[in-house]
């Protein structure tokens, strides 16, 4: 079944006051930190999408606070696909689905990347395959959307900053992610 943005304003209105696994933020707080980033980046619009979204699996899962700690990966990274694949094109859909792995990367390609991660992104580390090899962060890196990925990965890991003041959920909705959407569409 499809999200439509309805749908997806409703999931964070209904979850997004959950604490953010392990971090000192909410989940929306840190979707919109994420597109905040990304916004003063100067990304486009399916990136800044993507920053909002790429964490919609957990809250279209239910694993409860802060599955690391029991030895669970959520594999959030795949949850949300099946239901935003009818609203988005592959660079949006990719940045989601790889910003997992794009951290196994920045591990085994920029030093000091590891020890920066927070406590429970290095527990998830674990969990989600460990540091990449250099073959495998090759084989990463030379993906399409690859490096959209990593950039996501970046502003992901510093969406975390308590009373951080953003934009609203509904600036992006109906300014990035809308775009987003009729540039998938075609319109």
């Amino acid at each position: 079944m499809a999200l439509t943005l309805q749908d997806i304003a409703t999931l964070f209105d209904q979850r997004g006051a959950e604490q953010y696994t392990g971090e000192p933020v909410t989940q929306l707080e840190h979707a919109l930190q994420s597109a905040w980033l990304a916004e003063q980046a100067g990304a486009d619009d399916e990136l800044v999408t993507a920053a909002l979204l790429h964490d919609l699996g957990h809250l279209l899962g239910d694993h409860g606070a802060t599955p690391t700690l029991r030895g669970i990966d959520d594999l959030h990274q795949f949850i949300a696909l099946p239901f935003l694949r009818p609203l988005f094109g592959p660079r949006v859909l990719d940045a989601i689905r790889l910003h997992v792995d794009a951290k196994r990367y920045l591990c085994a390609s920029r030093p000091g990347y590891h020890a920066a991660l927070s406590s429970d992104s290095q527990r998830s580390l674990v969990l989600q395959g460990g540091v990449f090899t250099a073959e495998q962060a090759h084989d990463f890196i030379t993906q399409p959307h690859a490096e959209a990925a990593v950039q996501l990965r970046l502003w992901d890991d510093a969406a975390k900053a308590p009373q951080l003041t953003t934009p609203s959920l509904q600036h992006y909705l109906a300014q990035h992610v809308a775009r987003a959407s009729r540039l998938a569409a075609g319109g």
